[in-house]
């Protein structure tokens, strides 16, 4: 499988132009991740792989964000070591508060050097929040077989499960929650709907096949404030340093 680096060079562009064109779609996703978080202001908070910097404008005021993205391809909002590789990490021992990581590293094949790097980064008493694909879920399916099979780069994940806790441990974290966390990504219908999904994974097919492929493989609904939600899942685990 293609590493996280290498796949987004290739179609992190067209992924930062969706989020840019449908920048309210992911709300519900980032929230779950800061409300675990449990930010206070004046807290410095690490945001790895920060893509293009979507999460920022969610941390409460007072937080100071701290990005690290290796693509060069995410070019926008102010990520502050882009193009450097993913590891080493580049701050100092203990200079972080929270670290948080949303749907990266399931482009990782090996995950505990990056477990390790952010253990060293967070202080004494920090947390860490991890949200990302579960194995088996109708998220994973849909990632390997309906985007792997359309794209540009194929897609392969290795999704979270019993062993990233074990990986977790190993690396000197103490887990305090791990969560099936369901939500929405919102649009004002289902045209725009897959719209957003052709470009945030690069498809090659026809729009109306996505349209149909969300609706059987994950499912939609009309929500109460009139906006399609497009069923999403990701597992969110909370570990203390």
């Amino acid at each position: 499988m293609e590493d996280y680096t290498t796949l987004f060079d290739k179609r992190g562009t067209a992924y930062d132009s969706a989020m840019q064109a449908f920048p309210e779609a992911r709300r519900e996703e980032f929230e779950q991740l800061v409300a675990r978080a449990a930010l206070k202001p004046g807290m410095r908070v690490a945001d790895v792989p920060a893509g293009g910097g979507y999460l920022k404008r969610y941390l409460p005021e007072g937080c100071e964000w701290w990005s690290h993205e290796p693509c060069e391809s995410f070019t926008n909002h102010g990520t502050s070591s882009s193009g450097r590789p993913l590891l080493p990490l580049p701050w100092a021992e203990a200079s972080v508060d929270v670290a948080v990581s949303l749907a990266g590293v399931h482009h990782l094949e090996d995950k505990r050097p990056l477990f390790e790097e952010l253990k060293r980064v967070v202080r004494p008493g920090g947390h860490l929040v991890l949200s990302d694909v579960a194995k088996g879920s109708a998220v994973a399916g849909f990632l390997d077989d309906y985007v792997g099979a359309h794209n540009s780069t194929g897609h392969e994940g290795v999704y979270l499960d019993s062993h990233t806790l074990d990986h977790l441990i190993e690396a000197g974290w103490s887990i305090l929650a791990c969560d099936q966390v369901d939500f929405h990504w919102r649009f004002d219908d289902s045209e725009s709907m897959a719209a957003f999904c052709h470009q945030l994974f690069d498809l090659h097919n026809n729009i109306a096949t996505t349209c149909r492929a969300i609706e059987t493989r994950l499912g939609r609904e009309r929500l109460s404030d009139g906006t399609t939600g497009l069923r999403w899942s990701l597992m969110t685990i909370v570990a203390a340093r």
